[in-house]
Formats: C-alpha cells, structure tokens, sequence
C-alpha cells in the first residue's frame, strides 16, 4: 500500500477568513478585505482591534474600561481609528480579562490601555487608561518582542531573554518573591537570572517561561495544578517543572486553568484544571503532573489555548486541527478531529467567549477561485469562440461554458458551427443579463428589464433565474410600474408574483388607479383585476 492520497485544496491554503468571528459582522465586505492583523478579545468577544493594508489601526466594540483606546468609555458599532498609534507597526498584543491591553511595537516599544485595578499597565497608577500610554520604565533600551496577559497582570520578554512582568500579584503570579501588586515593570530573577528565555505565556493568574535549553520554568497561582510541579501550592518565584527532565519544550500555551507544552519531537504534554476535558485526556481529573496527550500518530506543530477559555486546540504536520475542552458549553474529553485548517477558527467557533488566542496575521490572496475566473470571461472577445448579435450589438461568449451551463444550449450548439448566432426574440439588456447570470450566477436588473428576462427564464426553462427575477420585480415594485409588473406576472404564468403584484394593487389602490398603467390596462385583465379585487372586500364602504 502506498501513503494515502493528501487532498491539497484551496481551503488548506485559503486566508483566514476573520468573518468566523461574530464582531466582524459589523464591518462591511470591503473593510474585511483590508483587515492584515487581528484581535479580539473581551469578556463576550465584543471587542476587537485590527491593522490595515496601510498600517492603520482601528477598534470597535463595546469599549469596556476604555479597552478600545480612543480617550472615552464609548462604545462603537462602526470601526473608529486609533490615531494616537499611527505610524506604528504592531509586532504583537495581548489582553486580559479586565480587560487591558498590552502591545509591542515592531520596534519593541511598549504601549497599555485599559482596566488599570490592579496597575496591570505598569504606568505606576490605577487609573484606567484610556488612551495607550508608552511603557518605559526599565524597559527604555530593552527590545520587547512578546508580550502575555493573565487576568490582571501582564508579563514580556526582551530580545536578550530577560522577563519583565507587573499588575495583580496575589498568588505570586508576578514573580517577585511576594504578594504585593507590582506597579511597574519589574525583571523576574530567582532561578531565571541567568537564564535565555525564548517564550512565554500567562494563565489566569500564573506564567509560564521557556528558556533556551527547552526547559519551563512556572510561577503564580496553582490551586488546580497549573504550574506542573506535583501539588497545588502557590509559587513566588519561578521555579523549574522537574517532571519535564530530559524533554525541549519549544512553545507553551496556558488556559483559564490549564498549561500545554508541544516539545521538539512534536509531542504534546499538558496540565492543570480537567473539569471540560480541556487536557484531552479522557477524564475531567485535574493533573499536576505533565500528562502526555495523544492527538495522532503525526507530529504536532503547533498548540493553541488562551487565559480566558477552557478550550486546547493543535494542529498537526499533515494539516490536521484537533480541539478538546469547552466547545460550545460541551465538554470534549479527547482530540477531536476539526474540519479546519487554522487553530485560530477553533476559537472562533467554539470557545467561549469567542476571541482570538493571538494576534491574527491574514495573509493577502490574490488567486482567483474557478467562479471568480468565469466571471471574468464574461463579454470578454479576446477568448470568447461565440458571439450574439441582438439589437446591432454583439456579446461574447463561450460555447464549452454555456453548454455546461444551460440545457437550452447543450442541445442549440451541438452540432452549430456558427460563431455568431442572431438574437431577435430578445432585448439586448435582457439578453446579456441572461448569459452573465450563465456566468456569475446572479442578475442584476431594472424590474422593468427583468419582466423581460423573466419571459426569457419561462421559455429556456431556467427556474433558478425565474426565481431571481421574480425577487427582482417584487423588490422594484411601486405604484408607477404595479400594473404592468402584474400583467407580467400574469402572461408568465409566475403565481406567486401575480399574488404579490395583485396584493400590491389592492393595498395602493387609490394611487394605482390613477396611473397611466391602469388607464391603459388590456381589457380581460381589467375585468379580471376588479372581479378579484371585489372579493377581497376593496370596494366595500
């Protein structure tokens, strides 16, 4: 047996698509095509800030504690533009739950906003900070380059693989050796001093380091066994997760409650709070110990979770997503296999809230799938083979695509050798709005012209488009056009748009009566409309 055929399709390359994200309704198709990076975050999701094509930033949401950054407590429903960042490029943003936000600049500066309760923006108050504030205090010749939040403390790593952290530090979780907020950036020593972190992360209300000979090192809270040392006692300072002797952790994740680690052989461990599944273990006990977690016999490349769910999402070597935890107030005991293609749509599907577990990149696509292609081709002479002339002008077309198109074709073109067929029994508008819907699937028409193409639909036999134009018509229909949409709806033989052009007439009567439509309304059907209209009662006094 040869290895199993992979299916590489467009989705497996296809950009992320940031509309998964409930928020997102609220900006029209256009802005989410220039949307580059995102987050979203907030105790129901109902936050999010977002970067441009140009480098812009915007936000909009429900701008809780001034989250959004803008100088009030405003919510907003339309995107508005965080001006006091222009210029700068984000490198990467995180929030906790409060919430606050912390972000690094592409130059490794720092800047916070948000709920400020516990001095988790490090700008040595807490007040609530309404507009970014730059954050240098012995940060100012540091380079951040990754930042994490926990609840109410915030924690960054420089680009020499020092840690910074401050804010809420009642179990420990800023690292200091007590239990004192921290109200500006502090440097996590103890058994981190001489020592290269290369990644971090932060629980609720603990943090995670990874330093560069692939061991972690866990502080902060541990009532669930979060930290991975065995019990359930707070921890101060950093301390060393022995259980992981002998194993290169590469990247850690942590929950609400609960820790994953993903090592260099693309294995996954994971600790912590159990009562959704989320450690994939297939039971809801807690572990203080790392606990291998069998996702498939592929490597893992990648782990996912965030402090304010109980879900854990991997993706596999082969392109594989796996969730387990929460998913939509379910509890998922074991990986379960997604039909996805990023970790990020697992959060946006399933977590609750539903936010995002890092700041999205959205790459630019510009490949064109088969639909968008034909559409293209339309009226295009430069690869057409067929032409129609109606009314003295011609529009080009593709004989193979009309034939797949329509039965109407497949038989007419069969054996026709022509390359330009003669159209009189149909307008020129009406006409071209035919063989575009054959391309796009659409139609877009006066309701006038498409009475005509309603015509066309009943004689090819094509019920889609007759359907189409029926919803046409009626979305067009007023006074001025009423008659005449109903002796259309009549001569085609469309029931149901006769009803709603009759009910039309009868609810406008007055107005429609006085037209010139009415006036010159072909007789039989002026006898019809006032036999009907009577026995709905709209003669009665």
């Amino acid at each position: 047996m040869g290895p199993e055929p992979v299916q590489a399709t467009l989705s497996s390359l296809k950009m992320l698509d940031v509309g998964k994200w409930p928020i997102f309704s609220l900006c029209s198709e256009e802005e989410l095509q220039l949307i580059r990076q995102a987050c979203v975050f907030g105790s129901a999701g109902n936050e999010v800030l977002y970067t441009t094509v140009n480098d812009e930033i915007f936000v909009l949401g429900t701008n809780c504690c001034g989250c959004l950054g803008l100088g009030d407590v405003q919510s907003t429903i339309e995107p508005r533009r965080l001006d006091s960042l222009s210029g700068k490029k984000i490198a990467c943003l995180s929030y906790g739950s409060g919430p606050h936000i912390v972000l690094a600049t592409t130059e490794g500066e720092v800047f916070t906003w948000g709920h400020n309760a516990y001095s988790q923006l490090g700008n040595g108050t807490t007040n609530h900070g309404l507009v970014p504030c730059h954050i240098s205090t012995n940060l100012s010749n540091k380079q951040v380059t990754e930042v994490a939040c926990g609840s109410y403390h915030s924690l960054v790593l420089t680009s020499d693989g020092e840690v910074f952290a401050w804010g809420y530090n009642n179990s420990g979780q800023v690292g200091s050796g007590s239990t004192v907020n921290q109200p500006i950036p502090r440097r996590v020593t103890g058994c981190l001093q001489n020592k290269v972190v290369v990644t971090i992360a932060c629980g609720q209300m603990c943090c995670m380091a990874v330093v560069d000979s692939g061991e972690v090192y866990v502080w902060g809270y541990n009532g669930n066994g979060q930290l991975g040392l065995g019990n359930s006692g707070n921890q101060p300072t950093p301390c060393r997760v022995a259980a992981l002797q002998g194993i290169r952790v590469q990247r850690v994740a942590c929950g609400y409650a609960h820790t994953l680690v993903l090592t260099d052989e693309g294995q996954v461990y994971a600790w912590g709070a159990n009562s959704y599944g989320q450690l994939g273990t297939g039971n809801k006990s807690n572990q203080s110990y790392p606990t291998p977690v069998t996702v498939e016999k592929d490597r893992i490349i990648e782990i996912a979770a965030c402090h304010s769910t109980h879900t854990s999402a991997a993706k596999t070597q082969g392109g594989h997503v796996y969730m387990w935890g929460q998913c939509r107030g379910q509890s998922v005991i074991l990986p379960h296999l997604t039909h996805f293609s990023c970790t990020d749509d697992v959060f946006a599907c399933f977590a609750t809230p539903a936010v995002t577990w890092r700041l999205l990149s959205v790459e630019p696509d510009d490949h064109l799938t088969v639909a968008e292609s034909l559409k293209r081709e339309f009226d295009n002479p430069d690869t057409a083979d067929l032409k129609f002339l109606v009314d003295g002008k011609y529009i080009y077309a593709h004989k193979v695509l009309l034939k797949i198109r329509c039965e109407h074709f497949r038989s007419s073109l069969e054996d026709n050798e022509d390359d330009i067929v003669e159209m009189s029994e149909f307008s020129y508008p009406v006409y071209r709005a035919f063989l575009e819907y054959l391309y796009t699937d659409s139609i877009s028409l006066s309701p006038e012209e498409a009475v005509g193409l309603l015509d066309l639909a009943t004689f090819y036999r094509e019920n889609r488009l007759k359907k189409l134009c029926q919803q046409t018509i009626k979305q067009g229909i007023c006074e001025e056009n009423a008659i005449a949409l109903l002796s259309a709806a009549v001569k085609y033989d469309a029931q149901d748009l006769e009803e709603f052009c009759f009910r039309f007439c009868i609810n406008h009567l007055t107005v429609v009566t006085q037209t010139s439509g009415f006036a010159e309304m072909d007789h039989d059907l002026l006898k019809n409309f006032i036999s009907k209209a009577s026995r709905v009662g709209a003669f009665k006094n």
